[in-house]
């Protein structure tokens, strides 16, 4: 046998299947980027085309302060994962509910700005077609960060029921995938609604 051969053995030996948890999270990703996308090509495509108002730049104002709340959740779960894998708990809880806290912010900003544009503004759902696209992809985004507080809620939950352990920091790295993927896909909308549609 040769030395390539005996060589590409023993590579072949040390290879694993990759955890299945990761794979089906970038499975699930990978879904929700297909739709995400579809509802942003949606909104550019109609942007501006609404033959009566309001459009988005009479309506419409950037959320900055919950932009960051938003974006600073991801390096409080990050933190937090880190915490729990070095066995330190305490710091791991701390940063967990600091993440929920943080995203709840942002999710209360999108309900004020909903409110004040129904109320206020007289802008629904049916109202013209930036009102169709902007309440479909804003209110898509707002469901994922709703589901992903409720996944984050129920960790909580075990942690202060004391069930939580360090065994359990690659299914929380797991779960941070998706809010990573949360918060880096309010990046993309964000720069959609709020810097293009606004120009345009």
């Amino acid at each position: 046998m040769s030395a390539h051969s005996v060589a590409w053995g023993e590579n072949a030996s040390d290879w694993r299947l990759p955890p299945r948890g990761r794979v089906g999270m970038w499975c699930l990703i990978g879904a929700e980027s297909g739709i995400f996308t579809i509802f942003v090509v949606a909104y550019l495509f109609y942007t501006g085309k609404s033959t009566t108002g309001p459009q988005p730049g009479d309506v419409l104002h950037a959320p900055i302060f919950y932009t960051i709340c938003l974006l600073a959740s991801s390096v409080t779960i990050h933190l937090a994962v880190r915490g729990i894998a070095a066995n330190r708990m305490a710091s791991f809880g701390r940063w967990w509910v600091a993440t929920i806290l943080l995203g709840a912010t942002f999710l209360l900003g999108t309900a004020r700005e909903w409110i004040h544009l129904i109320f206020d503004e007289g802008l629904t759902i049916s109202t013209n077609l930036f009102g169709t696209t902007y309440y479909s992809l804003v209110g898509l985004h707002a469901f994922h960060v709703t589901m992903g507080l409720l996944a984050l809620s129920i960790v909580a939950a075990f942690y202060f029921s004391g069930w939580l352990r360090r065994e359990h920091a690659d299914r929380l790295e797991i779960l941070s995938m998706y809010w990573h993927f949360v918060d880096a896909v309010w990046v993309v909308v964000f720069t959609v609604v709020y810097v293009i549609g606004l120009s345009r």
